[in-house]
């Protein structure tokens, strides 16, 4: 047990007495799933098999009521629906949305709520978040009462929404979200979520109902959604959960720690009064041992602050490198909002790049039409010991201002490929860290599922992405002659702005893109 105290954080170092989460559990068995399809897929064998007095419970960013889980559906409307019909026990926690005239998702939060309440189940709308947030979890819990090794929950960064079911090949959802037009009709999109069995699964379940049962009204500091929920008749008061039933029996050599983001916000949240931070905390704890490879994955890379841990592993460690996959362009055009988007980019990388000359590899991806894929996956594995996939994002706001859910995992059982301990702490590589990485890899590099061949050792990690990124972006400036080289990955450049720009730019991005959700004594204290 040693060795996982190094890692993750302790009771106090969480920085939340009021939560009843233990810091960790082991004894788990966590399986990560690549794409939003194989996701789904899984997500909807479970539900179909639960019965009466089964639980499945839920929280989204967005839920839309028509998307299908697969081919043939269900869709998220049916698949919820009929569990409540069967007698199944469906408690949902929707963020109640900004405005659909800003591109948001209010109506379809609503409806699917709705939906799900005239089968039987119950979803809320919530609303309780600092002003300007968002409950940004992605969980799902489904309990057995009366069997519960049967037990397993999902969490990552996967909405069950449009544009998310998407596979391997990158070509989009055909039911899309649109985004920016450089991205198509139908959106590449890449993102992770893990499946989860053991103890780990009664952790879920108590972080959903520490949120169901928080007395703060749904729909607080907000006197327009009160007026326009009580005239149409929306449901704001929480019914009761069922008895939470013990947690499950170990079954895995997985340690798992779930780590939260809740913000220090203008009401109480009775399970953490004063906010929590154990996302930020817990990855500034792993960052400090890295000592040969960071590999990550996100959709923003954003903030100076979540930077500044990079670039202070960086220049500590004068061997150690960093990975980054990240989309091509922001998810939105337009001159007023894709400035602010880049602004908070440009400086994490330019910081970054700083402490570390050399050793900052950044790049983003393009499926095999040449089309860029949106990068939404948030993952990050550190030395091939320490591995993280959740909903946060690598920047303020997820780490101090939204609801945030991730789990970082330590395998018990070391990985015998060479080299055996690459950061030299006594660690150990750890299988589940060490594959999940190279399943990312092999992906991006088009490699098959068998193929480490130059990707186990971090030294020859980067020579392979790097070379393979030139020789794509090489072929492009040849005039594409010849066959296309494997591989998906493009050298990331970031684009600059000007200086009339920025002067706006950089202050929207601060106040508005990227907050901060700590109080005003600890941004002074300058801690998480």
């Amino acid at each position: 047990m040693a060795d996982l105290s190094d890692w993750f954080l302790n009771v106090d170092e969480r920085g939340n007495p009021s939560s009843q989460l233990p810091a960790f559990c082991d004894g788990n068995l966590v399986e990560p799933l690549i794409h939003g399809a194989t996701y789904f897929a899984a997500l909807a064998t479970e539900v179909e098999a639960l019965g009466p007095g089964d639980h499945v419970f839920f929280t989204d960013w967005r839920g839309d009521p028509d998307q299908k889980m697969r081919d043939d559906g269900p869709t998220v409307r049916e698949l919820f629906a009929q569990a409540a019909e069967r007698g199944v026990v469906v408690k949902g926690l929707v963020w109640r949305s900004h405005l659909d005239q800003f591109s948001y998702s209010e109506k379809e939060n609503q409806h699917l709520g709705e939906a799900i309440e005239r089968a039987g189940g119950e979803v809320l709308l919530d609303q309780r978040v600092r002003i300007g947030g968002s409950h940004h979890q992605k969980f799902v819990v489904i309990r057995h009462p009366g069997a519960p090794e049967r037990d397993v929950a999902f969490a990552g960064g996967i909405d069950l929404c449009h544009s998310r079911r998407d596979d391997a090949s990158h070509r989009g959802d055909r039911q899309a979200v649109q985004m920016s037009k450089r991205y198509g009709d139908h959106p590449p999109w890449h993102d992770a979520q893990l499946r989860l069995q053991g103890p780990v699964v009664g952790v879920l379940d108590t972080t959903f109902r520490e949120r169901w049962n928080d007395p703060a009204p749904l729909d607080t500091l907000n006197p327009v959604a009160w007026v326009v929920d009580r005239l149409r008749g929306a449901d704001l008061t929480a019914d009761p959960l069922p008895e939470q039933p013990p947690d499950p029996p170990s079954c895995g050599p997985h340690a798992v720690q779930v780590l939260r983001t809740y913000p220090d916000a203008h009401f109480t949240y009775d399970f953490a009064p004063h906010g929590e931070r154990s996302v930020a905390r817990g990855y500034t704890k792993a960052l400090q041992r890295a000592r040969r490879l960071i590999y990550l994955e996100d959709q923003y890379l954003w903030s100076k602050q979540v930077a500044d841990l990079f670039a202070k592993a960086l220049a500590d460690n004068p061997d150690l490198h960093l990975i980054a996959v990240i989309p091509r362009y922001p998810d939105v055009d337009g001159r007023l909002a894709l400035p602010p988007n880049q602004v908070g980019r440009g400086q994490a990388i330019e910081a970054c790049e700083a402490a570390g000359p050399g050793r900052v590899h950044v790049f983003d991806v393009e499926n095999h039409e040449g089309t860029p894929v949106y990068v939404h996956a948030k993952v990050c594995v550190v030395d091939d010991v320490w591995a993280c996939v959740g909903s946060d994002n690598f920047n303020r706001r997820s780490w101090t201002h939204d609801s945030e859910l991730s789990c970082a995992v330590l395998d018990d059982t070391r990985d015998e490929r060479l080299p055996r301990d690459p950061a030299g702490l006594g660690d150990g590589a750890r299988v589940f860290a060490r594959d999940l990485r190279l399943r990312l890899m092999r992906e991006h590099l088009d490699r098959a599922d068998d193929d480490g061949q130059g990707l186990v050792d971090p030294t020859d990690v980067v020579h392979e992405m790097v070379s393979a990124a030139k020789a794509l972006d090489d072929w492009y400036a040849g005039g594409q002659v010849g066959p296309r080289p494997p591989g998906r990955l493009r050298p990331h450049r970031t684009e600059q702005l000007g200086r009339f720009t920025r002067l706006w730019a950089v202050p929207v991005y601060r106040m508005m893109y990227d907050p901060d959700g700590r109080s005003y004594r600890a941004r002074l204290r300058g801690e998480w």
